[in-house]
């Protein structure tokens, strides 16, 4: 039969090191366990990330007995929870939401709906934004619809930072740089055109950062070797394939892109963009969440010496 833990904060500090101060020699990695398992709530919500900040009078719970559900899925993790929001990575290859209605197809949404009301049958989840279906990385879903259109309606104003990293082709001449213009959706062919000019579509604005830069083996001849960079990319707006269509514009895209891309076989068969890191406004604490992932492995082998082919 489960049981609560009441502890209340005297200090400021975090919840990893309250919980390892608290929790009579328990090690780290039990701790973390006792996260994962959604055991942990902080003033009544369910938290799951160690370096939550805490205050004086927070309230802690942790609950013993059974965990809470757990999502167990290839493709997509939980990284956050409370009673508001949820954060999960997801791999590529998985849609955000449907794209028809009536479709059976398994997306973020529909893994999500079902871990959720295994937990509480009349909770719900809300799709706030999404990512492509071959862009692995950071999302964040609302729990009510409420929260839901107020982070819809403020999203620009919440989101502080959106951090992309993505394989491009070729060497970029300058190491850093801003790529302005305006792009219109053509619904119709499913694409996304790019304009340096206001030509009545939507302006995007994506700043980009090369951390590295493949290097040929005197094994690969002039003619098979691609080169390659590792580009960290800062959104300023989030408009349809932004990425996408901005490095291909200017002549540097995405690797693996079969719809922007030039086709060129490459070393890597996935598209090469992940959503490395989401930080923004909690809709309810008001409190800022910082939330990152590291670099996909298949990304980094790229630009090591010993693996480039």
């Amino acid at each position: 039969m489960a049981s609560n833990t009441q502890l209340t904060v005297k200090s400021e500090t975090t919840l990893i090191c309250f919980l390892e101060d608290k929790m009579g020699g328990m090690s780290r990695t039990s701790i973390k366990q006792l996260l994962t398992h959604r055991q942990v709530s902080v003033n009544g919500k369910i938290t799951t990330l160690p370096t939550t900040p805490l205050s004086p009078d927070d309230e802690i719970t942790i609950r013993s007995g059974m965990p809470s559900a757990e999502l167990h899925h290839p493709k997509l993790r939980v990284v956050y929870e409370d009673n508001d929001i949820i954060v999960v990575e997801k791999k590529e290859g998985l849609l955000t939401v449907a794209t028809h209605p009536g479709s059976k197809e398994t997306t973020v949404f529909s893994i999500l709906k079902s871990y959720i009301r295994r937990s509480n049958p009349r909770e719900g989840v809300y799709t706030v934004h999404r990512l492509d279906r071959e862009t692995s990385g950071l999302l964040v879903f609302a729990k009510s619809k409420q929260l839901q259109e107020y982070m819809r309606e403020w999203w620009r104003q919440l989101v502080k930072k959106r951090t992309y990293v993505a394989v491009a082709e070729g060497l970029f001449e300058q190491p850093q740089g801003r790529i302005v213009t305006w792009l219109t959706e053509d619904k119709r062919n499913a694409v996304v055109y790019s304009s340096p000019v206001d030509d009545g579509g939507k302006q995007a604005i994506t700043n980009y950062k090369v951390i590295a830069e493949s290097q040929k083996q005197p094994s690969v001849s002039d003619e098979q070797y691609i080169p390659l960079s590792l580009v960290e990319l800062n959104l300023e707006t989030g408009r349809t394939n932004q990425i996408r269509v901005h490095l291909a514009s200017v002549g540097h895209p995405v690797a693996g892109d079969r719809k922007y891309g030039s086709g060129r076989e490459l070393p890597i068969d996935r598209l090469a963009l992940h959503a490395c890191v989401l930080e923004f406004i909690h809709p309810a604490t008001e409190q800022v969440m910082h939330f990152e992932t590291p670099v996909p492995r298949e990304f980094n082998r790229l630009f090591h010496s010993d693996k480039q082919n």
